[in-house]
């Protein structure tokens, strides 16, 4: 059976900082339907939950298609934590299913550009991937600096700090090194956390065991705590919001189609049995886009860095050409697209991580499946919904085809047509 994986949502009425913020809209929705509307999107989420002490809240949710569970009083004060609503939702939707939680998510509606993608990733970080807590992060490449707090001089890397002097917190003041000479820091968001339920239970707080990160686009980190960030998020949601079919590709822009493999096929995990062989994962979804495409007669290719069995058995099966164990794709992609006879700037090519970068560079239409490293997704011209191994190349096919495969957009077919 699936591990249960509830996500609740904390929204308390009163708030100093933003009056009624949970029920503030932003892109014409409130924030908390927007929680619950990405939460039901997300992968392995079994029920959302939202956690509340407001009967405007309460009904918002209800209509976004969330549960409720009524917040006691002691638990909605300015001091309550998070984790403490959290517990207690928990142990009321146990109660109320006479089912136990393996897996609970703590959401934030104060983050609205908080996606079902991310919320996915950081379920699946425990529900599959053996973590005991995760969370959300974005890349931050920032030099922080911190005040002397009045109590004396202190030595910091050789200099005096104190009173009103500042020190680095994440550098040398007297050394600064180039951003790609750094670390990679990475920032809380603050968006999402997920917890294995019983460590969440004997911890009382989120972060326990092993702890992973989950990250991404910083381009849509923002917290609302103050009327000037309700503000930034209505002005950035209608950039942020846009449809994906805005900027999807068109059938006549495309004449061929070439694929990585690993975490595009794949979910991007290796399975390996004790003679060493290994073993993948695909979705059916993808053969069935990938026979349309062929039909469409559009030119194909399976290109990977990985010279593998399970490469070549799996092109075999799809009936695709292959070219796998190549150290440079945009070379040998160049050189096949040569063969061809064709534009580059014809090509869609679907990729995952930074080794696809180069033939992003060459191709006219660059795409990421979601859960791509975030360098790749920033380079993509679109990006799918669909996770790679869960079905990422059926989407673009459906964007190329239609949603029947059938060669016709869903925009063009005749009133009455079923897709």
């Amino acid at each position: 059976m699936p591990p249960t994986v509830l996500a609740v949502i904390p929204a308390r009425g009163g708030s100093k900082g933003v009056p009624a913020k949970n029920l503030a809209p932003v892109g014409g929705v409130p924030l908390v339907a927007r929680a619950v509307r990405e939460c039901l999107a997300a992968r392995h989420v079994t029920a959302v939950v939202v956690s509340t002490d407001d009967d405007g809240i309460a009904e918002a949710a209800r209509t976004a298609g969330a549960e409720v569970v009524e917040r006691p009083t002691v638990l909605s004060g300015d001091t309550a934590t998070s984790e403490s609503a959290v517990l207690h939702a928990m142990d009321v939707y146990e109660a109320r299913y006479e089912t136990e939680v393996d897996v609970v998510l703590l959401v934030q509606c104060t983050s609205p550009f908080l996606t079902a993608d991310e919320i996915g990733r950081v379920a699946g970080a425990v529900a599959e991937d053996g973590a005991d807590s995760a969370l959300t992060v974005a890349p931050f490449h920032g030099f922080l600096w911190r005040t002397g707090d009045g109590g004396g001089d202190f030595e910091v890397n050789g200099d005096t700090a104190g009173g009103s002097g500042a020190h680095g917190v994440n550098h040398d003041k007297a050394h600064r090194p180039r951003r790609q000479d750094r670390p990679q820091d990475l920032l809380e968001t603050g968006a999402a956390y997920a917890m294995a339920a019983p460590g969440f239970r004997a911890a009382g707080h989120r972060f326990f065991g092993r702890t992973d990160l989950i990250t991404t686009d910083p381009a849509r980190v923002l917290e609302v705590d103050d009327p000037h960030d309700l503000a930034r998020a209505r002005a950035l949601a209608p950039l942020l919001d846009a449809a994906p079919s805005a900027a999807l590709p068109a059938r006549d822009e495309i004449e061929a189609v070439v694929l990585d493999f690993d975490g595009t096929q794949t979910d991007d995990r290796v399975l390996i049995d004790s003679d060493g062989r290994e073993l993948v994962a695909v979705h059916r979804g993808d053969g069935l886009g990938i026979a349309a495409l062929r039909r469409a007669e559009l030119k194909l290719l399976i290109l990977s860095t990985e010279e593998n069995p399970v490469v070549a058995a799996r092109a075999r099966k799809l009936r695709l050409p292959v070219l796998h164990g190549v150290d440079r794709k945009d070379l040998a992609l160049k050189q096949w697209c040569e063969e061809q006879g064709v534009s580059p700037e014809r090509v869609l090519y679907v990729g995952n991580d930074v080794n696809d970068l180069p033939c992003f560079d060459l191709v006219g239409w660059p795409v990421a499946v979601a859960g791509a490293h975030d360098v790749v997704r920033a380079a993509a011209r679109a990006v799918t919904t669909t996770e790679g191994g869960y079905g990422a190349i059926r989407e673009i096919a459906s964007w190329l085809l239609g949603p029947s495969l059938d060669g016709v957009p869903a925009g063009d077919r005749p009133t009455g047509s079923h897709p």
